[in-house]
């Protein structure tokens, strides 16, 4: 083998070591990642079953139940278009209570419930998670766009 061949292979087993690492940094990369989904888009089935996943929304007044005996706590979470119960286990932050914002990070279960691995509540009375004020914004805007459709003349009684 002559020089420049030996230069050939060198350069191709780097750049096919280059592209190995890469494949293999982006695959761990892509498992690491929490997606941020609202009720809504949990309820339609766009939420993954086997991963972990973030839920955002607003505590629904009346809904925290906790167990006598167990750190366990139940609750619904709402983004005003869809509802629905999340469970978690452990001490829920000073700031967590019912109609503010939480950002809950877990997996969904066969039943549909959400298992909890970490809540986190929103700092102050002014600050929202900003997922979570995009997706009830958003929700808000197909709640009206849905209400526009069932009426298409405002001015007429139904």
């Amino acid at each position: 083998m002559n020089k420049r061949s030996r230069r050939k292979v060198l350069v191709i087993a780097v750049l096919f070591g280059v592209a190995i690492a890469a494949v293999l940094g982006l695959t761990a990369f892509e498992e690491n990642l929490l997606y941020f989904y609202s009720p809504t888009q949990i309820k339609a089935g766009e939420a993954p079953e086997t991963h972990s996943f973030r839920v955002g929304g607003l505590v629904v007044d009346g809904s925290v139940k906790r167990s006598k005996d167990s750190l366990k706590v139940q609750f619904d979470l709402t983004d005003n278009t869809e509802i629905m119960t999340v469970e978690y286990t452990g001490i829920l932050p000073d700031l967590f209570r019912e109609g503010q914002g939480i950002v809950a990070m877990g997996s969904l279960q066969a039943n549909g419930q959400f298992v909890a691995q970490e809540v986190l509540a929103k700092h102050d009375e002014n600050y929202m998670p900003p997922e979570v004020a995009a997706a009830l914004e958003e929700a808000e805007q197909a709640a009206k766009a849905k209400k526009l459709q069932a009426n298409p003349n405002p001015g007429e009684k139904i």
